[in-house]
């Protein structure tokens, strides 16, 4: 995993990506540097809004953008800090100490980029390294378009189908089946043809291994018609395609390739992947150019490329609906009363809004489309999650990007809508440029086969190693998560999170990777129920546990009230890339119930 001052590093070794030079952020004149006082000051650049912190002691002067790592929340002072040097997100709570720039809620978490500090007459200004913009390598001068020779299709959620001149690109296929286990399903009903669209493209761009992007109902048909279709990715740390080995889908052309290098398709079609900032062991987004004009695919990228986005492109696509995290809906006791949820995720929502609609404003795009967030927890065992977790509307944030910006022209998809880029940028109110659906398009699905799905799920429940109850120490194990304080409770439970007769009940306490009987006092402890036949198929394939998390699949409390981050990031994204030899495991039960049959035990203690 890159952490954000990995990603400098990363820009600095790479000299094709950066020039040595560096940005100014904000500048203090001599006499806005003496009211300066001891402690954290919080300042804002009247040209551009941006919000910086600068802490000031006897050693001298610190400074960061006022931006947590995690979620790009606005940080405040920590009025339960009484040393004032600690500040505290808005969003979710995170505290970072100014004075080490280290992130002390969730401990052991992020590392805050420092700014560069720089003394003059006086003044102070605050810089950082400024990496070049790798999409201005080889410029191409923009060419007139055709009627017809650059089209946008939108598919469905994140799909979209990109028609340049002679090639059909398409950007991160879910076309059929749930994301995340059975806890997100598609939205908006694929054209009738989508998946014939698929499997006849030329070339398929996958932004990151999240289910909703990377899915592999989906990527099974293509598969089984055409499995050495071009797939690219990006050559993140977690490759997107870990899993593919052993998934049974059988794909022969997929290509890994560098950050912020073109790749050529033709002589008037290149792209090149770039890096999230937050997290670049997973995410990314995509530049595509075709004689000269760009389109810029941001997806769900929390701080694309770092922050460092080309401006005015021709067309930008993001995501913009949120709702996409188990946070807080899935959590319960304490302050977790469903007004304290219903508050939460409507502040979330408007300030997401804002963020798109600013970061949209900035970059000055011609035309500018919300994707990626046309999901909905479909299955009727979700109906809590379906009503609580509302989430942005695209036309909402397009009207604010109107009434913001109105030279700017949205989009708002439909199944089978077409933009066609040459005519709109010609004339943005010609009719022929953006076209609905064909008549008689279904846009809503009203059916998602969800026996299908969760019967492969639940049949895991029965596999034989959860009849003997070491699988518990042999998977917690392989994992590898252990030296941290915390002990967790393993709760098996039906789907409205009941425990379950003859399910398992257990605790693991990660300091020392032992199985205790009972909860051990006055130590950091969350419980975890989970549905059983998630949990299973999630331990018996060695997936990640945002099946469970970002599926809404568990429901979580936790004493002391604290998130626990390395423990999450470990389980949800750095798990082992081999899954669990459970061959080995029944070999070894096998062996001690051969010779071990007086002990009646196999070294783990489970309720």
């Amino acid at each position: 995993m890159r952490t954000g001052a990995e990603v400098n590093r990363f820009f600095s070794s790479n000299t094709h990506l950066m020039a040595q030079e560096t940005k100014t952020l904000l500048t203090l004149d001599p006499e806005a540097v003496l009211t300066l006082k001891h402690g954290l000051n919080f300042k804002k650049n009247p040209k551009d809004g941006k919000c910086y912190i600068i802490y000031k002691d006897a050693d001298g002067v610190k400074a960061c953008r006022n931006q947590c790592k995690h979620q790009g929340g606005l940080f405040i002072k920590d009025i339960e800090d009484l040393n004032g040097k600690t500040v505290r997100c808005t969003k979710h709570y995170w505290k970072l100490n100014v004075s080490t720039m280290e992130y002390v809620n969730p401990p052991d978490s992020f590392q805050q980029d420092e700014l560069g500090v720089n003394w003059n007459d006086g003044s102070l200004e605050l810089v950082e390294l400024n990496p070049a913009e790798p999409w201005l390598i080889d410029p191409k001068v923009p060419e007139e378009l055709e009627a017809g020779e650059v089209t946008i299709t939108y598919l469905t959620h994140a799909c979209m189908e990109l028609k340049l001149g002679n090639k059909v690109m398409l950007f991160d296929p879910w076309l059929t089946g749930p994301a995340f286990a059975r806890g997100w399903w598609l939205l908006h009903e694929p054209p009738a043809d989508a998946l014939d669209r698929l499997c006849n493209a030329d070339l398929i761009y996958i932004s990151h291994m999240h289910s909703d992007h990377l899915s592999y109902p989906t990527l099974k048909t293509l598969a089984e018609r055409r499995p050495d279709l071009p797939i690219y990715v990006g050559d993140t740390s977690r490759p997107v395609f870990w899993y593919l080995d052993k998934s049974g889908v059988k794909l022969t052309n997929i290509n890994m390739i560098n950050f912020g290098i073109w790749q050529n398709v033709d002589e008037h079609l290149r792209f090149m992947i770039l890096m999230d900032g937050v997290h670049p062991e997973m995410d990314t987004c995509i530049i595509v150019e075709y004689k000269g004009h760009v389109i810029l695919n941001t997806v769900d990228c929390t701080q694309p490329n770092g922050g460092h986005l080309p401006r005015n492109v021709d067309l930008m696509m993001s995501d913009f609906a949120g709702g996409a995290s188990g946070f807080p809906m899935t959590f319960t006791g304490g302050k977790y009363t469903e007004k304290w949820k219903e508050d939460f995720i409507k502040n979330e929502r408007k300030k997401l809004l804002n963020y798109k609609a600013q970061l949209v404003k900035s970059l000055q795009p011609k035309i500018y489309c919300p994707f990626a967030g046309y999901f909905v927890e479909a299955h009727p065992s979700d109906s809590y999650i379906k009503d609580t977790n509302v989430k942005n509307c695209a036309e909402d944030l397009n009207a604010l990007i109107s009434k913001q910006a109105d030279s700017i022209t949205t989009w708002t998809p439909k199944p089978g809508a077409v933009l066609d880029l040459g005519l709109t940028l010609r004339d943005p109110s010609d009719r022929a440029a953006i076209t609905n659906p064909p008549p008689g398009t279904q846009i809503m699905k009203n059916s998602w086969k969800f026996d299908q799905y969760v019967n492969e799920l639940n049949a895991a429940i029965d596999e034989e190693i959860f009849q003997h109850k070491g699988w518990v120490q042999f998977y917690y194990n392989w994992a590898g998560f252990k030296d941290y304080n915390l002990v967790v409770q393993v709760i098996e439970t039906d789907d409205d999170f009941n425990p379950i007769p003859n399910g398992y009940n257990y605790f693991v306490d990660f300091l020392d990777l032992s199985f205790p009987r009972q909860r051990p006092k006055d130590r950091p402890f969350e419980e975890i129920k989970n549905r059983v036949g998630v949990i299973r198929y999630v331990v018996r394939h060695g997936l990640l546990w945002d099946n469970l998390y970002i599926g809404f699949q568990n429901r979580l409390s936790r004493d002391p009230d604290v998130y626990h981050h390395r423990f999450w990031n470990h389980f949800q994204t750095n798990l082992p890339l081999t899954g669990p030899d459970w061959d080995l495991f029944l070999q070894e039960v096998q062996d001690e119930e051969t010779d071990m049959q007086t002990t009646g035990s196999n070294g783990c203690n489970l309720s």
